[in-house]
């Protein structure tokens, strides 16, 4: 497969090194953040993989779209217009994956912390929190892989209604608010954690990313599961639908 890299960071960098090193790929091109793009670049490509910032993402998606190329999204931050995004791929008749976090180890963390959130459910005993940990680099907090644990805590315990990301010196946390906090920390890689507790037990689901590239392998192997879904079912996708299919 040939794939269009958007963005030349630390992530996009680490990707075009998996992808040169799997002997089954090849990178067409690489574009910089402030590249000015069109339709055509992405053609003769069969993916493209974006890792960007917000900005520049929704600024490249319409021609992406056109490009009629499978789009992979590692680009963090953009989900308040996650609606309207969608509007635009359907209108194009895309195909778009996205994810806050494309590691497998990540993905089956958070499948473990959903289960454990389910199963502490019936016992009002437990109570459950979340922490992220990243580099003073990164630009949005909580992370995207940290809302995407909440979301599925929330869904998976009745007992939580909402997340509150700060708390305030003269606020105490409600029995049903999911405190979800955030450290910037040096040049941490990244490390979520799942804590639960009772006046018996304490039990700590972590996950911590040694590199980078595991976050790269699974946006590769994201988009090539994508491009070949594209041909007959184009649609919008997130990486659940590329693990359910693996994992069943």
């Amino acid at each position: 497969m040939k794939f269009t890299l958007v963005g030349n960071g630390r992530m996009g960098q680490q990707v075009a090194q998996v992808i040169r090193q799997s002997g089954n790929h090849e990178v067409a091109a690489v574009l910089d953040i402030d590249a000015t793009i069109s339709p055509d670049v992405f053609r003769g490509s069969d993916a493209i993989i974006d890792f960007t910032v917000r900005e520049a993402f929704l600024a490249n998606l319409p021609a992406m779209l056109a490009s009629e190329v499978p789009i992979v999204v590692g680009t963090t931050g953009w989900y308040d217009v996650l609606e309207e995004v969608k509007l635009q791929r359907a209108a194009a008749r895309a195909s778009l994956l996205y994810s806050a976090n494309f590691s497998l180890g990540v993905n089956i963390f958070l499948r473990t912390v959903r289960e454990a959130a389910r199963l502490i459910a019936p016992f009002a005993q437990f109570d459950i929190a979340f922490e992220e940990q990243h580099h003073t680099g990164k630009a949005d907090f909580p992370s995207g892989t940290a809302l995407r644990a909440a979301d599925m805590i929330l869904a998976a315990n009745n007992r939580k209604k909402t997340v509150v990301r700060e708390l305030s010196d003269d606020k105490k946390l409600a029995p049903d608010e999911l405190q979800v906090a955030s450290l910037r920390l040096g040049s941490v890689f990244g490390k979520h954690s799942a804590f639960i507790d009772s006046d018996a037990d304490e039990i700590v689901i972590s996950h911590t990313a040694k590199s980078r590239s595991g976050f790269a392998f699974g946006a590769v192997e994201a988009a090539v599961w994508l491009a070949g879904h594209h041909k007959t079912a184009p649609g919008f996708y997130t990486m659940e639908d590329f693990l359910n299919e693996k994992f069943c």
